[in-house]
């Protein structure tokens, strides 16, 4: 006894030796599932990214001035930044070429600074120089005195980084240091570029709790976006970081993590940063699984200077990987020590058993006789149980045959339920419509006949010319179309009142339609008004509507991929609207 007393001490030292609290990892770890699931569904943020920028190529191409074309170069190249280097140059190229074209000096300047930023992006820090040194600070207008220091400041403090030698080095930090200060001269104090500069500068200059205060005051006050919540965090990270606080810098990491994948960027540090972090923790797969992701989307975005970051982490990551096996091996000998003393404690307890044993066998067989009697008659209750079991068997039979045939009889009425629903809604709409047909027929014939009147009136006055600007003219058709729509609309709303709250609820609660006009339908909603009455070849559809056949289908697949569900079945969804208050 007193063996299994120790044994049940020594599982709690155990325990406690090799657990790990879990009020101090529950804040991380909810976090690195989060990012684990929007990790998953990243291809829906990347689809929403690619939309977007199909959406801006679509508004460049019916661009009908040249600074309307400028302007959404200039959008284009901020959405291609850090989603793909190659086409940001493409777009501060053509801006270039566009600002020429206009001769405005202002637009020149802005054309060649967004060109000297991807440039330093990519790691072409002597191009990016040489063209920058063109531009004059004295000549730029005030609102591009900002981006010239920052493209100043990023370059030099690049350089700084990847400066081989101590001179070099603090050259290039003087420089970073005084575009710094020139940034936070030109930026509005309250602005969030002020903030992040001056958080920067502080931590540069071993201030980090200070930078820790200025951060998070401004993001307690202010509704930040994903994109600059992660910039926000990589920045805090940083100053966590300086103060060797493990804990927090991870935690801001992965809230920048987090941020950078829900705004379908490629070009970041915080994933690459987190999978360092993870690797000197030992969770070895899941930090392989972040690296990976980090280099393939440095290679598509085309990231030079991000991926040379990447080749210089891997001497580390190989270190941390050997330090872990080596801690593994540690951990395993540990861990063969106690399952020795276990493992002896263990044979003590069978010795001690094996005793107790023996005193069970001399009492079993002291029971055994009182079972043999015990058996006789078990073997007659045994022998009823049989019969007892054959007749629930039987019945058993029979109830399953009575539950199948109940299933059939409730699926059949089912059935009926839903035929008589659809013929119920089909009665329905076929009594409106005919006296919808009716009605506008008539209205039709009557119109054609004072039409008709118009025109006789016209020929008999010898009003020859009036008469042919009677006949070009297509306000009366228009007119019609109007008045027909609106009655459509009418006629529809009546039908289904409530179908425009239904069909937003298929959708994602941001890309609801909201028609302008209380009681009318927009050309999106009168598409699926039309499918929903069963019309769903887009020719039919666009000849009701007078549009093309083109339109009505990137109309179609517009509203598709804004589905809240599987958008396959969007269409499937809109038929059953009104279903239920039909059917009743």
């Amino acid at each position: 006894m007193m063996l299994l007393r120790l044994f049940l001490l020594l599982i709690p030292c155990f325990i406690c030796l090799t657990g790990i609290s879990a009020a101090e990892r529950y804040s991380t770890d909810s976090l690195l599932a989060q990012l684990d699931s929007v990790i998953s569904n990243r291809d829906t943020y990347l689809e929403k990214k690619t939309s977007r920028l199909s959406e801006l190529h679509d508004n460049l191409s019916h661009a009908r001035t040249d600074r309307e074309r400028f302007d959404i170069l200039g959008t284009l190249y901020g959405e291609y930044h850090s989603f793909n280097a190659d086409s940001a140059y493409a777009m501060s190229q053509r801006q270039e070429l566009l600002a020429k074209k206009i001769g405005d000096k202002n637009l020149i300047a802005n054309a060649l600074l967004n060109k000297a930023n991807i440039l330093s992006a990519i790691g072409m820090y002597h191009e990016t120089l040489a063209l920058i040194d063109t531009i004059r600070s004295s000549g730029l207008p005030g609102y591009l005195h900002p981006y010239f220091f920052h493209t100043k400041r990023t370059v030099y403090g690049n350089l700084a980084s990847y400066a081989a030698f101590k001179p070099e080095k603090e050259y290039y930090d003087r420089l970073t240091d005084l575009y710094r200060d020139s940034l936070l001269s030109v930026n509005d104090p309250g602005s969030l570029f002020h903030i992040l500069i001056k958080a920067d500068q502080l931590n540069v200059h071993k201030r980090p709790e200070e930078a820790i205060d200025l951060l998070e005051h401004f993001i307690s006050n202010n509704n930040l976006s994903e994109h600059d919540k992660a910039i926000c965090a990589w920045t805090l990270s940083e100053s966590y970081a300086n103060l060797n606080d493990t804990p927090n810098q991870k935690r801001q990491l992965l809230i920048s993590a987090i941020s950078d994948m829900k705004s379908a960027v490629r070009e970041y540090v915080s994933l690459r940063q987190l999978a360092l972090l993870l690797y000197q923790e030992g969770d070895l797969d899941r930090a392989y699984r972040f690296l990976t992701i980090a280099v393939d989307d440095a290679v598509k975005c085309n990231a030079r200077q991000r991926i040379v970051e990447l080749n210089d982490s891997y001497p580390m990551i190989n270190g941390i990987y050997v330090e872990t096996v080596r801690n593994q091996k540690k951990t395993l000998e540990r861990t063969t020590l106690i399952i020795t003393l276990l493992s002896i404690i263990l044979i003590c307890m069978l010795f001690y058993m094996r005793k107790q044993m023996i005193r069970i066998a001399d009492s079993r067989k002291r029971v055994e006789a009182a079972n043999t009697m015990l058996n006789e008659v078990n073997g007659r209750l045994t022998e009823s149980n049989d019969k007892l079991n054959e007749l629930n068997t039987r019945l058993t039979v029979s109830n399953e045959k009575l539950n199948e045939l109940n299933r059939q009889l409730i699926h059949s009425n089912n059935k009926l339920q839903e035929a008589y629903t659809a013929i119920a809604e089909i009665s329905e709409l076929k009594e409106v419509y005919i006296c919808q047909y009716m009605d506008r027929s008539l209205e039709y014939i009557e119109m054609l006949d004072a039409y008709r009147k118009s025109i006789g009136k016209l020929v008999n006055s010898g009003k020859t010319s009036e008469l042919q600007q009677f006949i070009k003219s297509t306000k009366i058709i228009d007119d019609e179309l109007k008045s027909f729509y609106a009655q459509f609309d009418r006629t529809f709303l009546n039908l289904f009142p409530s179908f425009v709250e239904d069909f937003n609820n298929l959708l994602l609660p941001e890309e609801a339609i909201i028609p302008k006009k209380q009681g009318a339908l927009n050309t999106e909603l009168r598409i699926f008004a039309l499918i929903r009455l069963g019309i769903t070849d887009s020719d039919k559809i666009a000849k009701f509507l007078r549009y093309s056949l083109t339109t009505i289908y990137n109309y179609r697949t517009k509203v598709r991929n804004k589905a809240k569900g599987d958008r396959n079945t969007l269409e499937i969804e809109v038929a059953k609207i009104g279903q239920n208050s039909s059917g009743n």
